[in-house]
């Protein structure tokens, strides 16, 4: 480790709970695990035998012998392996709480990056390398934590669980979606923490908002068919062109605004923002100039207020000379809590207008979105773990437009939470901004303060024996 790396901690302020040589200690054994992770390499290129988690499972298996815990590994496909590690409960009525961190990671432009993409190299404060962020720093912290807890005197009244699960980065195929199928009962869904979460915002008036994610858009992919006249190119006089419609689909498509959402989530962000009458009208009204007062964040803003529909991918044709048959456009459309897939192609034929009848829909992947309640022991137990290290902050609940693991939880009956912690430093906007880019890093503060906070939450939960109630 470089000499700016070893110094790379929290403050040692007052307000951070547990001492500075306890919060170290924990730091580096997540970052000596860390490291092993981002260099197995398990990158998913979204075919079935990509990734090969059974490198990461086995690393996490090492990390473990000796600890007090079950292991088990149930792998859908050779080399698809998932890993659950288990410390016990003593009390039956306690809350459970199981970690989900993936061991996946995506693939690289490698000659995009400036450091090794697999070489795990730590500079100035930080940790390069692919999943770093994304997120084997999250999937490193759980371990370690879950260990601690393990080998603590206190034997745990709730039972806790940590899962590597493989394939999150293909939308859980092979993993999440798969255990919670074919495996439901292997391990606790009822209260899950995985990522993202704990990045700031701090608007104008210098507040700061720690955010959590309680909830993720849903996904609603069309593919939408049109046809044409077939024919010789040579002869363009009187066809009817399928290039042509498709054109002019994926203009009125693009041309729209759908309507603004009306939940409180969305309503509780613009809260934060204390923006002035007019912003606020403008953005009931879904002006898309009105999202330029996000700054930054303007994108995001515009994805978690709105049903958003994306032409991504289109085709027609395979001989320069031949008019083709047939057309059609992709699109890549992400839900809101409470939208159905009637809704979504509802909204599509009224943009379509006049030339609906002309248009065939075809529906690919559809999960419904996914929320979970704040009224929770678990998200009590967030909300006051964050208070401890930033007490002067509060606590916002955002819905991410991407999907994660989490939704398997919440579609079995139990919530999921996107909690990390970072630094005051880390903005939401920088965060965002970042996945799956070139370079990737995490800080070590951020590990530091992510892995400590993990602790808490842990002893908050499992230690205190917090009953279940009704949510």
């Amino acid at each position: 480790m470089t000499s700016s790396a070893a110094s790379a901690h929290i403050d040692d302020h007052p307000d951070h709970p547990l001492d500075a040589t306890e919060r170290r200690a924990l730091r580096d054994e997540a970052l000596e695990l860390l490291r092993k992770l981002v260099r197995n390499a398990c990158v998913n290129d979204l075919t079935p035998d990509s990734g090969q988690e059974e490198r990461n499972a086995d690393t996490l298996e090492e990390y473990f012998a000796g600890a007090p815990v079950s292991i088990r590994r149930l792998e859908p496909r050779p080399g698809r392996t998932s890993i659950i590690v288990t410390v016990e409960g003593e009390d039956p009525e306690a809350e459970p709480l199981t970690f989900l961190g993936h061991t996946d990671v995506v693939p690289v432009d490698e000659p995009r990056w400036t450091t090794e993409p697999f070489g795990a190299e730590v500079i100035d404060g930080k940790i390069y390398g692919r999943g770093t962020q994304d997120m084997l720093g999250i999937t490193a912290s759980m371990a370690v934590v879950t260990r601690r807890i393990a080998e603590s005197p206190r034997r745990p009244k709730g039972t806790l669980t940590f899962v590597g699960v493989a394939d999150e980065e293909a939308r859980g195929g092979l993993g999440a979606k798969w255990l919670s199928e074919e495996h439901p009962g292997e391990f606790s869904w009822r209260n899950a923490v995985g990522e993202r979460g704990g990045a700031h915002i701090r608007p104008a008036d210098g507040t700061d908002h720690v955010t959590v994610t309680i909830g993720e858009k849903g996904a609603a992919q069309r593919r939408l068919h049109v046809t044409g006249d077939a024919g010789h190119g040579s002869q363009p006089y009187g066809v009817t062109s399928s290039i042509r419609r498709i054109g002019v689909v994926a203009q009125r498509i693009s041309d729209a605004t759908p309507p603004v959402s009306q939940d409180g989530v969305w309503e509780n962000f613009v809260r934060v923002f204390d923006f002035d009458g007019a912003t606020l009208a403008a953005l009931a009204e879904g002006s898309p100039n009105a999202y330029e007062a996000f700054g930054d964040l303007a994108g995001y803003a515009y994805a978690i207020s709105h049903l958003t529909v994306s032409p991504t991918v289109v085709r027609a044709g395979e001989a320069i000379n031949v008019f083709p048959s047939s057309a059609h456009l992709d699109l890549d459309i992400r839900t809101l809590p409470g939208q159905t897939d009637d809704d979504v192609d509802a909204y599509l034929r009224g943009v379509l207008g006049d030339i609906a009848e002309e248009v065939r829909i075809e529906r690919l992947i559809s999960e419904p979105a996914s929320l979970s309640p704040t009224g929770t022991p678990v998200f009590e137990a967030i909300t006051e773990t964050i208070a401890e290290f930033f007490p002067e902050s509060t606590v916002l609940p955002i819905i991410s437009g991407g999907g994660t693991d989490l939704r398997f939880a919440r579609r079995l009956g139990g919530v999921g939470y996107g909690f990390a912690l970072n630094h005051r430093d880390r903005t939401f906007a920088h965060e965002s901004l970042r996945g799956h880019g070139h370079d990737e890093h995490l800080h070590l503060e951020d590990l530091e303060l992510t892995v400590a906070a993990y602790l808490r939450l842990t002893e908050r939960v499992l230690l205190s024996g917090r009953t279940r109630r009704g949510f």
